[in-house]
């Protein structure tokens, strides 16, 4: 599976078989180019999947790889079985912050990436988690991603899960599912927030020009995402802020924060990058500035209910610090 089809499924809500609804800016494309850019795979994989018969109508209609998709078709593509693993154990050091018979909780640096992909076949989380845990984690997403539940960008720092055995597993995936699994995250954000709180509730989508990035998309479209926001405190032309996450989509917080002109400071991808400060003190960014400050959920064995929490990243509080004095 490529790293971008993944990414549909950042929440944690992977299934065998994903469903597309063609909008009325997509009809006419031919079948091939449309899953090509849909799914963000190569065009000879989308035919493929085609060919197969792994991606048809959802009525069960096949479909050739040059037919005109129209408005409204809706398509039913079988995710095929993860590729043999790219990814081999490292003796990376991790900063734990807890770890028994059914889950570890990670304080993921910025800069790591959680599983293997393009360019990142090394050095990822899953690689540390490898070495760390053997053989002990969680089949249920396969070979590339052994035990995740849940992902944060490669350059957000803070609390990640990961599954030790396939019944934690499955109450974690459930925990996101009902999102009685709580993720707060802490952000700077450029601007002064309007109110000291609020809700973005927008439906997300990946960009129709940039298949690397997330957009917010017409109600009916996408996949449901909700942010709330609240101010931590108010800074000269900036704002720190908490959010809580109801959905958890790709890059939800980055693309909801810019959606309402506060992109988050750092982020070079959503608008929120080479700002004056950032200019300033190059050396303090390294990405942006969001952090997974805490993760509640209930143990899969016993039902308590846990917290956890991580500090920000020395950086983080290097540029707080600046900002409320310059």
């Amino acid at each position: 599976m490529s790293d971008v089809l993944s990414d549909v499924f950042a929440d944690g809500n992977e299934d065998d078989t994903v469903f597309l609804t063609v909008t009325s800016d997509e009809a006419g494309e031919r079948a091939d180019v449309y899953l090509s850019a849909k799914l963000g795979i190569t065009r000879s994989a989308a035919q493929k999947l085609l060919t197969d018969g792994a991606a048809a109508l959802a009525d069960g209609s096949p479909l050739k790889k040059n037919a005109r998709v129209c408005a409204g078709d809706e398509f039913a593509v079988a995710i095929p079985d993860a590729a043999p693993p790219s990814a081999e154990p490292e003796d990376i050091p991790l900063d734990v912050v807890y770890e028994d018979g059914d889950i570890i909780v990670v304080n993921k640096p910025q800069g790591m990436v959680v599983h293997p992909a393009p360019g990142h076949a090394t050095g990822t989380l899953v690689s540390a988690l490898l070495f760390r845990c053997g053989d002990s984690l969680s089949g249920i997403n396969g070979v590339l991603r052994p035990g995740i539940i849940h992902r944060i960008d490669k350059d957000t720092s803070g609390l990640i899960c990961a599954a030790k055995n396939d019944r934690a597993h499955i109450s974690l995936s459930e925990q996101l599912k009902d999102h009685s699994m709580r993720r707060t995250y802490r952000s700077i954000v450029i601007g002064g927030l309007p109110q000291d709180s609020g809700t973005v509730d927008a439906p997300l989508d990946r960009n129709r020009t940039d298949r690397k990035k997330m957009a917010v998309v017409r109600r009916g479209e996408g996949r449901e995402a909700i942010t709330h926001y609240s101010v931590v405190s108010r800074l000269p032309g900036f704002t720190y802020a908490e959010m809580k996450l109801e959905t958890g989509r790709t890059h939800q917080i980055r693309v909801h924060m810019a959606s309402i002109g506060h992109p988050v400071l750092g982020d070079h991808v959503y608008g929120g990058g080479s700002t004056q400060f950032e200019k300033k003190h190059p050396s303090l960014f390294s990405g942006q500035c969001l952090h997974a400050a805490e993760l509640e959920l209930t143990h899969p064995s016993s039902g308590e209910r846990m917290v956890f929490s991580a500090p920000l990243p020395e950086n983080f509080q290097r540029i707080l610090s600046l900002l409320s004095t310059e």
